[in-house]
């Protein structure tokens, strides 16, 4: 008797995937063969496909320079995986990935993002064409900034998020460029030079150019800026275990990443929602609000271990959830969708051409929205700090 996986094999073949090695494949018993499109899809030697909430849509290619394990992703359309291990992520049309690549958890890689060979990421969040070199390592990150694959935030290679500290916490997110600006597609890209790193939490503003080499750990709030870092000092001085530096930025810094990640919630629920289309189909949708959810959940579970030492944070956490659902000034909103409405109708259900086409004022109604957003959770939860 021919096992599951052969057989969902077969299925798979008369659908039309193509399958160069089929005895080399391996589909669990639990994968749901109807959310695996059977056009343009290709399936090289080696490759594993896990997870009954998995879905992979048209002009997919998996493995073509080496095996991939795919576990309960939903993987838009045109998506090129070379090779590596990809569990619970999401990853949008034209997206691109290179062999050896470790992609976890509540990852999100917008449209046109891409990332080289060798780069890990957990709760990494990359809005439309940011782009990761080689041998990174970038978990617990937000990054927008750029209008298109010419122009487009980048990260060099051999690059590393520092994102647990001594006193063993992650409360150490950083926002790069941020949620208002970035989904406009309209902001200058952010450049961060390779072999480098970045401590978290930081902030940095769109137009920010560190140089190689450089490891930064303040914020830099200001637009357009040049930072290179040379040598520190040498030092030597006792370490005290529990003895928090800059407390109040940290905590600040934490807050803000989350009302971002609340502020890109409504964006995915009233704007995205606008472009479901066989390209950007529900189930695809579905996995997208699923992750970004499970990235917010990640961000205040950090941030209650790190206040583990402040009885209050329950109530933090109640603000938090509350806040989940603050949609900003529906008036501001809804005048900003009204727009979005009209390129539709000129442009089509394609979400890059739409959002690049609004005039500045449009854009700016619905920077203004959601800035609302996150400055109301900030305000709101800093009140209870």
């Amino acid at each position: 008797m021919k096992n599951q996986s052969i057989l969902k094999i077969e299925k798979l073949l008369k659908k039309g995937v193509n399958i160069p090695n089929p005895d080399s494949v391996e589909i669990g018993s639990e994968v749901n063969i109807d959310r695996i499109s059977g056009e343009g899809v290709v399936i090289y030697s080696g490759c594993k496909i896990f997870g009954g909430s998995t879905l992979i849509l048209k002009n997919t290619r998996l493995g073509y320079e080496s095996p991939v394990t795919i576990e309960n992703c939903h993987i838009g359309t045109n998506v090129d995986i070379k090779g590596g291990f990809l569990r619970q992520a999401v990853l949008l049309e034209k997206v691109s990935i290179g062999y050896g690549s470790h992609i976890r958890e509540g990852t999100i890689l917008e449209e046109e993002a891409s990332i080289a060979h060798a780069v890990g990421l957990k709760h990494t969040i990359l809005l439309p064409f940011v782009t990761l070199g080689s041998l990174i390592n970038f978990c617990d990150c937000f990054m927008s900034g750029g209008t298109s694959k010419k122009d487009h935030s980048e990260v060099g290679s051999s690059y590393i998020h520092f994102n647990y500290t001594p006193n063993q916490d992650k409360a150490t997110a950083s926002l790069i460029g941020d949620v208002p600006n970035g989904v406009m597609l309209n902001q200058r890209p952010i450049f961060l030079g390779g072999q480098g790193g970045l401590v978290g939490p930081c902030r940095l503003a769109f137009g920010t150019v560190i140089a190689a080499g450089s490891i930064y750990r303040k914020d830099e709030l200001r637009q357009g800026r040049l930072i290179f870092e040379g040598l520190m000092k040498s030092g030597n001085i006792a370490f005290t275990s529990g003895l928090f530096r800059s407390l109040k930025r940290i905590m600040a810094n934490n807050i803000i990443y989350i009302a971002n990640l609340i502020a890109l919630m409504q964006w995915y629920l009233h704007v995205r929602s606008r472009f479901i289309s066989d390209n950007f189909p529900d189930v695809l949708f579905d996995g997208l609000k699923e992750k970004l959810n499970m990235a917010i959940d990640e961000r205040i579970r950090k941030l209650k271990d790190f206040c583990r030492n402040q009885p209050d944070f329950d109530g933090i956490k109640d603000s938090f959830n509350k806040m989940r659902l603050n949609e900003g000034d529906i008036s501001l909103r809804d005048t900003f969708l009204k727009h979005i409405d009209s390129g539709i109708q000129k442009s089509g259900m394609n979400y890059i051409s739409v959002i690049k086409g609004l005039e500045n004022k449009s854009s700016e109604l619905g920077t203004k929205w959601l800035q609302g957003i996150v400055d109301s959770v900030t305000e709101t939860i800093g009140r209870n700090l």
